[in-house]
């Protein structure tokens, strides 16, 4: 993986925050350098309509599904996420 010098400041903003994002142009490895920070974390990807689906009609059930956190990839389909 290339060194990015967002590393530390991810690193930092997790230690802080419950939640952040990572925001950036297409195909600029957003989500291959999250995966790779905080790899413990699931995975969870809400491209898929099933998954976006539950995240929309019961945000707080989807989100108790990971009480330890996730990495959440393209969550701008479901803004209203951020609200829980």
């Amino acid at each position: 993986m290339i060194p990015r010098k967002a590393t530390g400041k991810l690193l930092q903003l997790a230690s802080q925050f419950k939640a952040f994002t990572v925001v950036g142009p297409r195909q600029s490895g957003k989500t291959t350098l999250v995966k790779a920070l905080f790899p413990q974390k699931p995975y969870v990807t809400l491209e898929d309509p099933d998954t976006r689906n539950y995240a929309l009609k019961d945000p707080r059930g989807f989100l108790a599904t990971f009480p330890h956190g996730a990495v959440f990839d393209e969550v701008q389909r479901t803004p209203e996420l951020f609200s829980y």
